[in-house]
């Protein structure tokens, strides 16, 4: 298996990795986060939602990158400047600096393909496509599960373990909680 990491700009590929499964479905489409607005997130329902992700997708920089495995699309990860995200103002998980760094909030990997290392490929991919547009700092917030099984539903974040491997150091603790595990800031600085 020979994974590669792309900029997410073909829409259907994304879709293949995080869309619903019926395109009147009100999932996540990873917009929660990628939103500056949380009353544009609530207004999208069902179609809109698709649409506002393929419009993400036309735009310099992408909302993130695909794995391939040839050419199917097996892994997704959002990766995105800080200031164009939720995380701009979220109460939860605090601005260390005024640093413009990009934020790596959701890695997920399409079933069927998962426990291969393609997680790894993905935070390695978002990483390096932060850096091609000049990102100075990578910041991921993943649960601290101290080893422990998260939920497969609520692990798009990440754990503590996976990032440390990808060259990540634990920067700040947050008040936020997910599945029952504390998240913490991770960065990765570039310059």
């Amino acid at each position: 298996m020979a994974i590669e990491v792309r900029a997410a700009s073909v829409f259907d590929d994304v879709a293949a990795v995080v869309g619903p499964k019926r395109p009147d479905a009100n999932v996540c489409f990873c917009l929660s986060y990628r939103l500056t607005s949380s009353k544009e997130n609530l207004s999208l329902r069902g179609p809109a939602r698709g649409e506002r992700v393929r419009e993400l997708c036309a735009e310099d920089p992408a909302p993130g990158v695909i794995a391939y495995d040839g050419d199917e699309p097996v892994g997704w990860a959002a990766v995105h400047p800080r200031a164009d995200t939720s995380f701009a103002t979220n109460r939860r998980i605090p601005h260390l600096d005024d640093l413009d760094v990009w934020s790596l909030w959701c890695v997920r990997v399409r079933p069927g393909h998962r426990k291969q290392g393609i997680s790894h490929h993905l935070i390695a991919g978002a990483v390096a496509f932060a850096r091609e547009h000049g990102a100075p700092m990578v910041e991921a917030y993943p649960v601290d599960n101290g080893g422990e099984r998260v939920d497969l539903t609520m692990a798009y974040v990440g754990t503590r373990a996976a990032f440390e491997r990808a060259g990540f150091t634990k920067a700040a603790d947050t008040t936020s909680v997910l599945n029952g595990f504390p998240r913490i800031i991770m960065r990765l600085d570039l310059r």
